[in-house]
C-alpha cells in the first residue's frame, strides 16, 4: 500500500511566522509538499503564488469565505436569504484557487441563525444547501475543482454549526447528486464513508494538539484504516501545536520512516 500523504494546514501550524506566505515557505522548509488553508483572503494571492512557485509546495484546500465574522457567521452555504453572499464568495474562493492551482473548496454551512431553533429551520437550511451545492458543483467542474463539506461536532467545537453529522452530510450528498461534491472529515470516520471522502484532516481529542499527543484516538489505527480503503487524497494537519510546529513534527517523521 502506498503510504499516506500529509500537508500542513497553515491556519494551524507555522502560526509563529505571521503572513501565509511564510508560512508556506515554512511548511517547505519542515518537509511538507503541500499546504492548506481556511481563509487566505486577507493575503494579496501573488504573494502566496510567489511562494508557491518558490517552493514547489501544492495547495490543496481553502474555505470558502465566513461571511461576517463579527455577526457570528461561518459559512453561509445552509443559511436561508444568504444566498447571494454565497455564490459571490464562492466567486472569491475560485478566484484564489485558480490562481492557485487549488483543486480542492471546503464550501462551509455556515451556522442555524440566532433565535431559531434547530429542528425549526433544520427543513429549509439543508433546501438552501442543495440548492448551493448543487449551483456550486456545476460552476467548480468547470474548473476540475471538488467542492467539500465538513460536518462540525456541535458538542465541543461549534453548537449552532448547521451540518452536525457524517449521516447528515452523507444525506446531503446523495441529494446533491454530484461526483464533485465530496464529504471532508476532521479525526474520525467510518469505513462505509470512505467512498465519499474528498479529504481529510486530523488532530487529537479532546485537545486538538498533535496526533500523538495525550487523547481518545489512535492514529494509528486510524491511519491503517484510510490505507486499507484505499484513500489517496492529502491528510491535512489541523492542529494546535503543543510547542512550536517543528518541535510537534515527530510524529511525522516517525510514520514516514515506518511507512518506507
Amino acid at each position: 500500500m502506498a503510504p499516506l500523504k500529509f500537508c500542513a494546514n497553515i491556519s494551524w501550524l507555522f502560526t509563529e511566522f505571521p503572513d501565509f506566505s511564510q508560512r508556506i515557505y515554512a511548511a517547505a522548509s519542515a518537509g511538507f509538499q503541500a499546504v492548506e488553508a481556511a481563509w487566505l483572503y486577507d493575503t494579496d494571492v501573488s504573494e502566496l503564488q510567489r511562494a508557491r512557485e518558490a517552493t514547489g509546495v501544492e495547495v490543496v484546500l481553502i474555505n470558502t469565505p465566513p461571511g461576517d465574522v463579527k455577526a457570528g457567521d461561518l459559512g453561509l452555504g445552509a443559511v436561508p436569504g444568504r444566498e447571494t453572499e454565497f455564490r459571490q464568495g464562492l466567486d472569491v474562493a475560485l478566484k484564489y484557487a485558480r490562481d492557485l492551482s487549488c483543486k480542492r473548496i471546503h464550501l462551509m454551512a455556515g451556522r442555524v441563525p440566532l433565535g431559531s431553533h434547530r429542528t425549526a429551520v433544520d427543513k429549509e437550511m439543508e433546501a438552501v444547501f442543495v440548492q448551493n451545492l448543487k449551483y456550486a458543483a456545476d460552476i467548480l467542474s468547470k474548473e476540475g475543482i471538488t467542492g467539500v463539506i465538513e460536518p462540525i461536532n456541535t458538542r465541543i467545537t461549534d453548537p449552532r454549526y448547521f451540518l452536525d453529522s457524517p449521516c447528515q452530510a452523507a444525506a446531503i450528498l446523495e441529494k446533491v447528486g454530484k461526483p464533485n461534491i465530496k464529504l471532508q472529515m476532521v479525526g474520525v470516520y467510518e469505513i462505509w464513508l470512505c467512498s465519499f471522502l474528498g479529504h481529510v484532516q486530523i488532530a487529537q481529542v479532546p485537545g486538538r494538539n498533535e496526533p500523538n499527543s495525550a487523547g481518545e484516538l489512535n492514529y494509528s489505527y486510524l491511519f491503517n484504516i484510510l490505507q486499507s480503503c484505499g484513500y489517496q487524497g492529502y491528510i491535512g494537519c489541523e492542529y494546535k501545536p503543543l510547542g512550536t510546529t517543528n518541535e510537534g513534527l515527530g510524529w511525522l517523521k516517525e510514520y514516514c520512516l515506518h511507512s518506507k
